[in-house]
């Protein structure tokens, strides 16, 4: 897009600058070749997967899914143990980005390299913790866990803040849609209803817990970002609402006592980031055109 006006410049630089330090150094060029590479998708234009992966409540959705993911103290101990959540937290985002990027609007070819990327990754991501938890990051119990809480946090995070919430039943199609990428990462007996994806999610709570290496983690997202502090506000309107659109139960582990009237302003704030986002964001060829389900 070439600007036309003050007003789109800024747009435009602003839009550029946010995704260079989301998509990386070679976002433009994954970009390309994501959105214009001829060949079918795994999803049509349109489909849930593509109207929710295309918006910026993805920005609030990914908070809340590391947040609640860090919960299981064996998920938790392969990401302190292999990520470099720390050291390189840009370099994971960018990686993670694409991954959804390539799977919702890439070819099915480069969908399939990607999630055989991913599970040769896995394979290798093995250990104890210091505490002496064993993980494996290939084991199907924890990769149910790891996109059970993904999935509900992206479903939340539409909800919340998205432009053009899906219809009736629209949800349950985005988790059947999500259901086949799971399968394919080696996630057995993936949800395919929101039902199975409560039912599920509800169904590790036995096993949560904040660790140690948790509450690093949860520390670092939230008071610790790796962010500069001019940006330190609208960052904490996306954090807020994040931990406002948790369960009850997994709020009080991730930021016990947080006040109802913190929680009160937390999604009206994450609504004026995400539209602030979608807004620098909007000449991207993956942003959503116009409400893909009128009526």
């Amino acid at each position: 897009m070439v600007p036309t006006s003050p007003l789109d410049a800024v747009r435009q630089r602003a839009g550029d600058a946010l995704f260079a330090r989301v998509a990386g150094p070679d976002g433009v060029a994954a970009r390309e070749r994501i959105h214009g590479t001829p060949g079918p998708r795994w999803f049509p234009p349109g489909s849930p997967v593509c109207v929710v992966h295309g918006d910026a409540s993805m920005f609030v959705g990914g908070l809340r899914a590391l947040l609640l993911q860090a919960l299981h103290p064996a998920a938790m101990a392969g990401v302190a143990g292999h990520s470099g959540y720390r050291s390189d937290p840009w370099g994971r985002l960018a990686r993670t980005s694409t991954f959804l990027a390539v799977t919702a609007f890439g070819t099915a070819d480069d969908a399939q390299a990607a999630v055989d990327r991913v599970r040769a990754i896995h394979e290798r991501v093995r250990g104890t913790s210091p505490e002496g938890v064993r993980y494996r990051a290939s084991d199907p119990h924890l990769l149910r866990w790891v996109h059970v809480a993904e999935v509900d946090s992206f479903v939340a995070a539409h909800r919340a803040v998205g432009e053009h919430p899906l219809p009736p039943r629209g949800y349950d199609r985005y988790v059947a849609q999500l259901a086949t990428v799971a399968e394919r990462l080696g996630v057995v007996d993936p949800p395919r209803s929101e039902a199975e994806l409560a039912a599920q999610l509800d169904a590790f709570r036995p096993e949560l817990a904040v660790s140690s290496a948790a509450r690093d983690t949860i520390g670092f997202l939230l008071h610790q970002p790796p962010v500069p502090w001019t940006l330190r506000v609208p960052y904490a309107g996306l954090t807020g609402c994040a931990v406002a659109t948790l369960p009850p139960w997994a709020r009080e582990l991730v930021a016990p006592g947080s006040s109802p009237v913190r929680r009160a302003v937390a999604r009206p704030a994450g609504r004026l980031v995400t539209g602030l986002i979608r807004w620098s964001l909007a000449t991207t060829p993956d942003a959503p055109e116009g409400d893909p389900f009128p009526g």
